[in-house]
């Protein structure tokens, strides 16, 4: 097979899909490795690592995507990309199609086999590869939310950790995954007083167990949420439907029992969000006032500390890259449900069922 990785062209986008050692595996496995010049220096990877590795190199993404059987990636194809796309050709990626109706569409029309790291589930109904992303942006939210909590960007001028006799801030968590946790251990970490809000009483129990002295568990309701929000400095919204659009917990009119110049960090970004006024963001223009209060809703958070997610996301993909490459999507997909679930698209046809009610288009399933 021809595995190719072009270069990321999302605003301000630095990872890279495939690590040079795992064009060395693939090469070593007998396929052939396209990268598109210049992918991974956005990452601290020169071109000559992967030619040592084995791969060749291209001059342009347009000859990355004519020649490869596989397209290994790190975000969702933006719009000249979907146009590269061809019938059969296989898309390793993030694809977040919940999120973005045009998308999806687009993915269906080129009849790629679209292949989503975010819905790749596990013996236990984790998501793998979605994991370590999620656990740059828990932590990446608490840096970010106590930056914009600076007067100077338009926050309430709070420090988070307080100082002796100064209160410190106070940090909303909403929902008890992966990226709540590293957000509450993060925030905690710093001094801050810290409420998770979550609906599972058995996830609750849980991370009672060994949560730190200064994090509050609550079970998650609309008056719950209501009464946090008055009294957070830095709300991060950390909801996931695995798959589907994130529930709107925070709603326009909520805002207003916040105080002026409290932030929320938005995760769910995503996945459209979980803030009714929430709308994606970039790194070069992070933050947006709505009611007086601060947005961070980048979509792309972990791409800005490069280095550290592409090899915490290559940790996670390479075997499953190297599968995809020996044995097919089709043939994984018939052995691993877990795989199954992480086919989005199939040659037109639509084979995630939130996704479909995301956009209210017709589900088919994949076997």
């Amino acid at each position: 097979m021809i595995v190719g990785c072009p270069k990321e062209i999302k605003i301000q986008e630095y990872r890279v899909g495939m690590l040079p050692v795992v064009a060395e595996m693939l090469v070593k496995a007998g396929h052939q490795v396209l990268i598109e010049r210049g992918a991974g220096l956005g990452s601290g990877f020169p071109d000559d690592l992967y030619t040592d590795a084995g791969a060749s190199l291209c001059d342009t993404a347009a000859d990355v995507f004519a020649r490869a059987d596989m397209i290994v990636k790190v975000k969702e194809p933006q719009k000249v990309e979907i146009a590269m796309l061809r019938e059969g050709q296989i898309l390793f990626t993030y694809l977040h199609l919940a999120a973005d109706k045009p998308l999806t569409e687009g993915c269906l029309n080129s009849k790629c086999i679209g292949v989503a790291y975010e819905t790749l589930t596990d013996a236990r109904g984790r998501l793998p590869l979605l994991t370590p992303m999620s656990e740059v942006a828990g932590k990446m939210s608490i840096q970010e939310g106590a930056k914009y909590l600076e007067r100077p960007f338009g926050g309430r001028g709070v420090l988070l950790g307080g100082i002796p006799g100064v209160e410190p801030g106070h940090v909303l968590v909403l929902g008890g995954g992966v990226v709540g946790t590293c957000a509450a251990r993060m925030a905690a970490g710093l001094g801050a007083k810290v409420t998770l809000l979550d609906i599972s009483l058995e996830r609750l129990r849980e991370l009672d167990e060994w949560m730190p002295a200064n994090v509050t568990l609550r079970y998650s309701d609309a008056h719950t949420v209501r009464e946090y929000l008055a009294w957070a400095d830095l709300v991060v919204g950390a909801v996931l439907i695995p798959g589907a659009a994130a529930p709107k917990l925070i709603r326009r009119d909520d805002l207003k029992l916040m105080r002026p110049g409290s932030v929320i960090v938005d995760v769910a970004v995503d996945q459209g969000g979980c803030v009714e006024t929430t709308h994606p963001t970039t790194h070069n223009d992070p933050v947006f006032e709505v009611e007086g209060v601060v947005h961070y809703c980048v979509a792309n958070m972990p791409g800005a500390v490069a280095r550290t997610s592409t090899i915490g996301l290559n940790n996670a993909t390479m075997p499953w890259t190297l599968r995809l490459a020996n044995e097919g999507p089709m043939a994984l997909a018939k052995g691993s449900k877990g795989f199954a679930d992480a086919i989005n698209v199939d040659r037109g046809r639509l084979t995630n069922k939130p996704v479909a009610e995301a956009h209210g288009l017709k589900f088919e399933p994949l076997l």
